[in-house]
């Protein structure tokens, strides 16, 4: 994957959350605060935790830290895949968010 492909997928992805945030406070009592500066998204929940997703351009990768723990994303066959596990990006977004929320909330490309 050339740089241009990954900023531009990696934007999206990005994008996507910020998306999923307004949509979650939209049709929730979630409250989810998302701030983003630069590459970087942080996402503040009512209890003061946070996730974190930010873009690591020289690897091509997104990663994402939790309270879970911190995973490394590359784009494979259309999805963002962890390096490790395989899990698919949006899915351990929901899964983490919806245990820091305290509440299910869903997280979508």
């Amino acid at each position: 994957m050339t740089d241009p492909e990954f900023m531009d997928r990696a934007e999206r992805l990005l994008a996507a959350v910020e998306a999923g945030c307004d949509r979650i406070n939209e049709t929730s009592d979630a409250d989810l605060d998302n701030q983003r500066v630069g590459g970087m998204v942080t996402l503040v929940f009512p209890n003061r935790s946070q996730i974190v997703v930010n873009l690591q351009k020289p690897l091509h990768e997104v990663w994402l830290a939790s309270q879970s723990g911190g995973y490394h994303y590359r784009f494979e066959d259309g999805q963002w895949r962890d390096t490790k596990g395989g899990a698919e990006f949006f899915a351990q977004l929901t899964q983490d968010a919806s245990a820091q929320a305290g509440q299910p909330v869903r997280f979508s490309s």
